[in-house]
Formats: structure tokens, C-alpha cells, sequence
């Protein structure tokens, strides 16, 4: 069985530039900003808005391309790499929690956790029995046969915690997952985020608004004006 090195970051940004055209001028998002994240370690990225935060997301996400410097995941070079490396990378390798949760409410809450693996080619037996693993470790054992739409907003959440998780990514990127919850439940979603870092050596990275939440990530990452002003 494969082992991360965890001595190695998992990811590394290295001097990241991007910049894009609103009306007739250039907004500069990000200024070389460079740091590293460990496996089994939670990164805040905290700042006000505008500061470049979930820019520096959606490149770590290869949502979209720098206009230069570069990313390294598990000492591979992603930042340029081709469409069909992107997506497979996103499909194996990094999972994805935002603010709004994006659940299809058609669909039980066992599809939805199922539907990374299925678009991944999983046959849906497979797929669907992985999903219900996932959740049982979320506590939502109970609720996997209901509709998305019939749960509260914190078990919503934690349901696309578990969307996120189902296809054992390297890497989870989560902008602002507590955003819309209360306190009760922002802080049971923080948790869970914590419990799968250290049980499954992932590398999280959140972008927060919740100065508690930041406090108890194992490092801060503070932005102003698209850099980092202090680590």
C-alpha cells in the first residue's frame, strides 16, 4: 500500500501571479504568493475580502490557470498541465467543500456522496457501498436514503463533506464551509475536517472568515492586496 511521505508538503506554491480584466482595467488577485501544506496538517487562509483568497483556491483546485509561477502536487507539476490531467487530478487527487453545499435534491444523500466515483467510471454498486462507508463516519448512517432537500443545513454540509471525501483525495480545499451554518454545527463541520486530516493524512486548506475556526488550524495563512502578509 502506497504511504504519503509526510515530511514532504503535499502541496507546494511557488510565486503564484494572476491577474483579470474587470471592465477596463486589470485587477492583480495574487502577488507571488508562495507556501507549503503538509498531509494530516488544516491550513487557514484568512483575510479580507477581495484579498485573493478564493483565487488561490480555485488555482490549487486547477479550476484555472496562473499567469506564472507554479503548483506542485506530490511533487508533480500541475499549475500548466493539460485539460485531461486537470480533470483526472480533480476526479483522484483533490476534493472540493464550498459555502453553498450544491447537493442535487432529486437524489438521495447516498447518490449524491456516490456521484464523484460513478462520473469516475465506479460501477454504481460499488460506488453506492463507498458512499455509505463515508457517511456512517460522518454520522449520517441514518439519513442515507432521504432526499438532500429533507435535511437541516448542517447535515447538508456534512453530507458534501462527505461528497468531497468519497474518492480519497490528497488534497481538500474548502472556501468558507461553515459560512451559512451556526455555531453549533460550524463547529462539528471544523471537526470533522480535523478528524480526516489526521486519520487519512490529507492536506486541508479553508479559506475563513471565522477567526475561531482559524485559531485551531495547525497554521494561518494571512492575505491583503493578493499576498501573504504573514504565515
Amino acid at each position: 500500500m502506497e504511504t504519503k511521505d509526510l515530511a514532504k508538503p503535499l502541496i507546494r506554491i511557488s510565486n503564484l501571479e494572476h491577474s483579470f480584466t474587470e471592465g477596463e482595467g486589470t485587477i492583480h488577485a495574487l502577488r507571488g504568493v508562495s507556501f507549503d501544506a503538509l498531509a494530516g496538517e488544516v491550513t487557514a487562509v484568512v483575510g479580507p475580502s477581495g484579498c485573493g483568497k478564493s483565487t488561490l483556491l480555485y488555482l490549487m483546485g486547477l479550476l484555472d490557470r496562473p499567469d506564472s509561477g507554479e503548483i506542485h502536487l506530490e511533487e508533480d507539476s500541475v499549475a500548466l498541465a493539460n485539460d485531461e490531467i486537470r480533470t483526472n487530478l480533480r476526479n483522484t487527487k483533490i476534493g472540493f467543500v464550498f459555502q453553498f453545499h450544491f447537493l442535487i435534491k432529486e437524489l438521495t444523500v447516498c447518490e449524491n456522496v456516490a456521484l464523484p466515483l460513478r462520473k469516475s467510471g465506479v460501477p454504481e454498486k460499488q460506488a453506492l457501498r463507498k458512499a455509505k462507508d463515508v457517511l456512517c463516519r460522518l454520522g449520517l448512517d441514518d439519513k442515507c436514503d432521504r432526499l438532500a432537500n429533507k435535511l437541516s443545513g448542517g447535515e447538508q454540509q456534512r453530507v458534501a463533506i462527505a461528497r468531497a471525501l468519497v474518492h480519497s483525495p490528497a488534497l481538500l480545499l474548502a472556501d468558507e464551509p461553515t459560512g451559512n451554518l451556526d455555531t453549533a454545527n460550524s463547529e462539528k463541520v471544523f471537526q470533522l475536517l480535523i478528524q480526516f486530516a489526521r486519520e487519512e493524512k490529507i492536506a486541508v486548506i479553508l479559506v475563513t472568515h471565522n477567526s475561531e475556526i482559524a485559531d485551531n488550524c495547525d497554521h494561518i495563512i494571512s492575505m491583503k492586496d493578493g499576498q501573504i502578509i504573514n504565515r
